[in-house]
């Protein structure tokens, strides 16, 4: 098997107008998908379970404190939520990467049985990860330098992006390749990335925050308007399920562009062949 880097150039532009085309052509099927993976969980958990608000001027020791203890007591229902979140994007992946054609039910199929795969990848790379940021955290204190201690970090936060770019592409491997073993996801994503990192990073980055910028304005203008007609109940309701509509369409760009990136840095389907990978 050929297993050196595919490099082919990635071209961020061809990758929008092909993501693009994906959800136009998948529009009534994502719009399911994404109202009952994303929407409904996503917002059942702001509603039922909203993060504690810190109080003010509380210092870093004491704001970690709360949330862990928030997250500790809401572990199984943020965990289920996750989960059907990831489910609903790998459906949605399987809808832009068969050429079958699949049903929604074949999707969401097809999509549970690749999520065990798509976990324990994820949890080795999180763990990589963490440990790129808890060791310098850890020398840095035990040596008695903050100094040390940012420097460190700030290398370790490098390092992380770095990976993170490198093996973004797991799940779309997972799906199209049909992989079973979590490591040989995370070694095919890390080839078809080769020299590839920073247009991707920088192609992520911009549409992310383009994401986070559409939120912000667009559930303060939401909550600021329904909380002159309704209240200010109304208000948190309603920019908390627009707030969460923004954050479904968010999941399904990234899953496209996620396929997109996939097929353009492997070859086009119907066009070159993929290289394999063992």
């Amino acid at each position: 098997m050929n297993t050196s880097p595919l490099r082919r150039p990635f071209d961020s532009n061809r990758a929008w107008q092909r993501a693009v085309a994906l959800i136009k052509a998948n529009r009534d099927l994502l719009l399911a998908l994404a109202g009952v993976f994303v929407v409904l969980p996503a917002f059942a958990v702001a509603i039922l379970l909203p993060p504690p608000a810190l109080a003010e001027g509380a210092d870093l020791q004491a704001a970690l404190a709360t949330m862990g203890e928030y997250y500790r007591e809401n572990a199984p229902a943020l965990v289920a939520s996750g989960l059907f979140h990831l489910a609903g994007t790998l459906a949605m992946l399987a809808l832009f990467t068969d050429a079958s054609r699949p049903t929604v039910g074949q999707a969401i199929s097809t999509g549970f049985k690749r999520m065990p795969t798509v976990i324990f990848a994820q949890i080795i790379l999180g763990a990589a990860v963490g440990s790129m940021l808890l060791v310098p955290m850890i020398l840095g204190d035990a040596m008695k330098s903050p100094g040390l201690t940012v420097l460190g970090v700030s290398a370790g936060l490098g390092l992380g992006i770095w990976a993170l770019v490198r093996l973004s592409l797991i799940a779309p491997v997972v799906m199209v390749e049909a992989l079973a073993n979590p490591a040989q996801a995370l070694r095919r994503s890390w080839h078809v990335t080769e020299g590839n990192a920073l247009r991707l990073l920088f192609f992520f980055g911009l549409v992310f925050i383009a994401f986070l910028v559409s939120t912000a304005v667009i559930e303060g203008l939401v909550h600021a308007l329904v909380l002159l007609v309704a209240g200010s109940q109304a208000a948190m309701l309603v920019s908390t399920l627009v707030a969460t509509c923004v954050q479904a369409a968010m999941t399904v760009c990234f899953t496209a562009i996620g396929a997109a990136s996939y097929w353009q840095l492997t070859g086009e389907p119907g066009g070159e062949t993929a290289q394999t990978f063992s």
